[in-house]
């Protein structure tokens, strides 16, 4: 799977996390230099995830439009494992499995 993150100058150990997560292709923007607003989301990105305490409203837009015409599933979530997590959760292949009773 890849995905596509906007916004946070710094991945940190969430790169590492989404690799873990099964993430082969992982490419990434700050979103905060000047060449970063024409800044286009990839045809092959499975998930495009905006890290919304790193970005503009009008980033914000722009990415999601583009998420759109590229037909990826958009997940916005801060610039924590937690809340990254917690987004990827909403995607049927990152859905808990609940045990029977």
């Amino acid at each position: 799977m890849s995905i596509f993150i906007v916004g946070g100058d710094r991945l940190g150990n969430i790169e590492k996390n989404l690799r873990d997560k099964g993430f082969t292709e992982i490419r990434h923007v700050s979103g905060r230099k000047k060449g970063d607003l024409g800044s286009r989301v990839p045809d092959k990105a499975d998930v495009v995830l905006v890290l919304t305490d790193f970005i503009c409203h009008g980033l914000a837009k722009k990415i999601k439009a583009g998420a759109r015409h590229a037909q990826s599933r958009t997940l916005f979530a801060r610039r924590s494992w937690v809340h990254i997590e917690r987004a990827l959760r909403s995607l049927p292949e990152f859905a808990p499995v609940e045990k029977g009773r």
